[in-house]
């Protein structure tokens, strides 16, 4: 009898969650035929089996955390193991072996990575009144107050000449007994999908969450700085995502070192010229974050169906572990959920992170004069171990150059 053990899947955890058994005990199974299902940091993993052979004894339930490197399944071997099957069966490094120059990313904790192009904009619609309604009459002091009480001017009964209303009129107005009696009025309903009170450990992408962001906090002296690109003169029907990203190419290529890995124990770090960034997408299940390869080298549509496969892969679960490990830079898109900054978390050893918040209205001077503009705001935490002050804000400011050209 042969006992096979859990693997190392790829992502340098300690241990993964039995999602579901596709065998069960007297089953005879082939080499390379699946055998469970787990769920590792971030994706959900089919586990071949070694072997051809009977299934004698399984160890763990669906909903168990197993250990990397414990007892799977046991097996009643037909002839030998192969030598691959061999390897695969125990994977426990030697104490000789050379250890990995480099953590392999983990992924980030904020925000949301949408990739359609759709922005919500806000827009103000001033002076307009109800057709054939007179406006208001009231003191400059009294309209001021009313907005400070949250009182509709135009309930106030006017007592000044002329039909004025005055200071007086509003904070009778706002008094409890002035106040109409909601009518529809009912509190937000609890959701019924949460076990309220109750203890819940941590499992799949959530339990990675914990597990990198106190790497961070541990490993890193995070910086960040602030800042919007004027997107005004963008000619029709650019692509929102892509060109975020075409602009964090920009960064990398004015300052490389922050498209890099830095160790901080050996306190040496390796700058890549190819930009392989990570995307944060938020889903119920925790952060999913896949890394799109090679962004320096892709053009618009090239960076579009790029994003479209990540989108897909992250929605089905179908991404595997490869494609989230060792991204170079990550960026997060917050701003497309709420928010206008944040403070991004830097995960180790990446030492950078760009977030994106809301598209926003802002008013600009212009020529002595004032504008509306569409304004991206930026927020861009970086590892103030390795990186400097002017290092950042020079990639910052490659960021909102390229952004700010029309096309």
């Amino acid at each position: 009898m042969k006992t096979f053990k859990l693997p190392d899947l790829g992502e340098g955890l300690p241990e993964a969650e039995i999602v579901t058994w596709h065998v069960k005990v007297g089953d005879s199974v082939k080499v390379d035929q699946p055998l469970l299902s787990v769920e590792t940091a971030k994706a959900v993993v089919d586990v071949p089996s070694p072997w051809t052979g009977t299934i004698k004894k399984l160890h763990g339930a669906e909903g168990d955390m197993i250990p990397t490197h414990a007892a799977l399944v046991d097996f009643d071997v037909d002839g030998e193991a192969t030598a691959a099957a061999a390897e695969m069966a125990d994977t426990t490094p030697p104490e000789d072996a050379p250890r990995k120059a480099v953590k392999e990313d983990s992924g980030t904790v904020v925000g949301n990575m949408p990739t359609s192009d759709e922005v919500l904009e806000e827009t103000a619609i001033v002076g307009r009144g109800r057709r054939g309604k007179a406006p208001v009459k009231a003191a400059p002091s009294a309209r001021a107050l009313a907005k400070e009480l949250g009182v509709d001017i135009g309930r106030c009964a006017p007592s000044g000449r002329s039909g004025v209303v005055t200071a007086k009129d509003v904070r009778a107005a706002s008094s409890p007994s002035q106040r109409p009696a909601p009518s529809d009025w009912q509190p937000a309903a609890k959701r019924d999908d949460i076990n309220y009170g109750q203890p819940e450990k941590l499992r799949g992408p959530r339990r990675a969450m914990h597990q990198s962001m106190s790497a961070s906090r541990d490993q890193v002296m995070p910086c960040t700085l602030f800042d919007d690109a004027d997107i005004h003169g963008w000619m029709p029907g650019q692509d929102i995502t892509a060109r975020v990203i075409r602009a964090i190419v920009a960064g990398c290529r004015a300052e490389p070192c922050l498209n890099a890995w830095y160790d901080g124990e050996q306190q040496s770090r390796i700058l890549h010229e190819q930009v392989d960034l990570a995307m944060a997408v938020d889903t119920p299940d925790g952060l999913i974050v896949p890394v799109l390869r090679g962004v320096d080298r892709l053009d618009g549509g090239g960076l579009r169906a790029a994003i479209n496969d990540i989108k897909v892969s992250t929605r089905d679960r179908t991404v595997t572990p490869a494609q989230m490990k060792d991204a170079t830079i990550t960026l997060s898109n917050f701003g497309m959920m709420a928010g206008r900054y944040a403070t991004p978390v830097v995960v180790p050893p990446q030492v950078a992170i760009v977030g994106t918040g809301g598209i926003r209205h802002d008013v600009v001077p212009v020529l002595g004069g004032i504008e509306t503009h569409r304004r991206i705001p930026l927020s861009l935490t970086f590892d103030h171990r390795c990186i400097t002050g002017g290092e950042g804000c020079r990639f910052l400011a490659a960021m909102i150059a390229d952004l700010q050209k029309p096309f």
